[in-house]
């Protein structure tokens, strides 16, 4: 079949499709990736053909943080939205046989499947069904606030993330000749896989039926990728550092950082790859290296702890590893995970970012590498995780012709 994955927003979450691509690629089936135009190069240099999707989330969290209002931020998103809409739907167009959606895009994806008669699977990398078990991602705070509680959470969340696309679906459907009243993104359950371990998150019980927890899926390593020698050099002058990236998070704010990561890695009196990401982290000297971008399934392995902002992807790099993680959230999912890497025994303490000081990070990295627990609990997770298959579910379903 031609399988086209639509996925919007950072690097991390375009990396697991690649992965995911590759498989459904070997397995014989086209894949094309509709994607950022910013992530293009990750997608074709892992062997996928890429769609352009418009917009640039590097500048729209830019704009997010100098908007004068809410009503600002507002607008900025809708604009974004809007051209996701378009870009969706010319991606459909283009031709596919099946489309398989992140959580984001995935009422413009399931409009636009409607409308060219394109059956479309849900392959989402953080939870997104309202449970009794514990509150969705993106719900105020990470507590538990019991079963009805968690429950009402998650259906808050579910609506806003609604409420965000309802405007742009209405056009679409007014556009494409669909009828009026479009279902909501959940309500519509068509199979929705989710691309995380059931030892970090368990299915809930009292999820749809056709809602499952496949796995993860892994990046795929671009093709003809080799560490630079400055990189390899560094590992092996001596014990292994800690890895300290903050990903997509805090564009602009490179130089205040990079002061606070030194002065926390002298207090620790550790080693550390410090990857620059879009805040543009730098570092220097005999005990740090500063990097672009590095594949985490090669370099997490070759470190003694992560320093993360909680991403799904990096969470589960992390895990992948087997290495103990000291979790820095910013915003939406990042809370949620960082709360479950806690939980699960990896991580010593959660960094809420906006209380990050250099003596905190300091003496949380401290604990982080000192505490031989938090590895003893790592190691165990990422040998359940290496026996588990993730993409081997969507080509289950893929193999079961899904229905739309």
């Amino acid at each position: 079949m031609r399988i086209l994955i639509v996925t919007a927003g950072s690097r991390g979450d375009v990396a697991p499709f690649t992965g995911l691509g590759r498989r459904l690629q070997d397995a014989g089936h086209q894949v094309a990736v509709a994607a950022h135009p910013l992530l293009a190069t990750l997608v074709s240099g892992c062997g996928l053909a890429h769609r352009p999707l418009p917009g640039d989330p590097q500048e729209l969290i830019l704009a997010w943080s100098r908007a004068a209002s809410r009503a600002e931020a507002r607008a900025l998103t809708r604009a974004y939205v809007d051209g996701l809409a378009d870009g969706v739907v010319a991606a459909v167009e283009a031709g596919c046989d099946l489309v398989l959606t992140a959580a984001g895009p995935a009422p413009l994806s399931r409009t636009a499947g409607d409308a060219f008669g394109v059956p479309v699977i849900g392959t989402y990398l953080v939870p997104a069904f309202a449970t009794r078990q514990f509150p969705l991602p993106g719900a105020p705070g990470v507590e538990d606030l019991g079963p009805e509680g968690n429950l009402a959470a998650g259906h808050t969340v579910a609506t806003r993330a609604e409420g965000l696309f309802a405007d742009a679906v209405t056009r679409l459907r007014t556009r494409l000749g669909l009828p009026s009243g479009a279902p909501s993104a959940t309500g519509d359950i068509r199979p929705v896989l989710h691309g995380f371990s059931p030892a970090v998150v368990p299915r809930p019980a009292d999820w749809p039926s056709q809602v499952e927890v496949a796995g993860y899926w892994w990046p795929a390593l671009p093709d003809g990728w080799r560490p630079a020698p400055e990189l390899v050099d560094f590992l092996e002058a001596g014990p292994p550092p800690v890895y300290i990236g903050f990903g997509s998070m805090a564009p602009g704010q490179g130089e205040r950082l990079s002061e606070l990561v030194a002065a926390a890695v002298g207090r620790a009196r550790v080693r550390a790859v410090v990857q620059a990401g879009w805040a543009g982290l730098s570092g220097g000297g005999d005990d740090v290296l500063s990097v672009g971008d590095v594949p985490h399934d090669w370099l997490f392995p070759r470190t003694a702890a992560v320093v993360h902002h909680a991403g799904a992807g990096t969470t589960a790099a992390g895990l992948r590893a087997g290495v103990p993680a000291l979790p820095v959230p910013v915003m939406y999912d990042q809370p949620f995970w960082a709360s479950r890497l806690h939980r699960l025994g990896v991580a010593p303490s959660v960094l809420p970012f906006e209380v990050l000081t250099a003596e905190v990070l300091g003496d949380a990295i401290t604990a982080c590498v000192t505490e031989p627990a938090h590895r003893r609990r790592a190691a165990e997770l990422a040998r359940s995780i290496a026996a588990e298959d993730g993409a081997a579910a969507v080509l289950a379903h893929i193999g079961a012709s899904p229905v739309r």
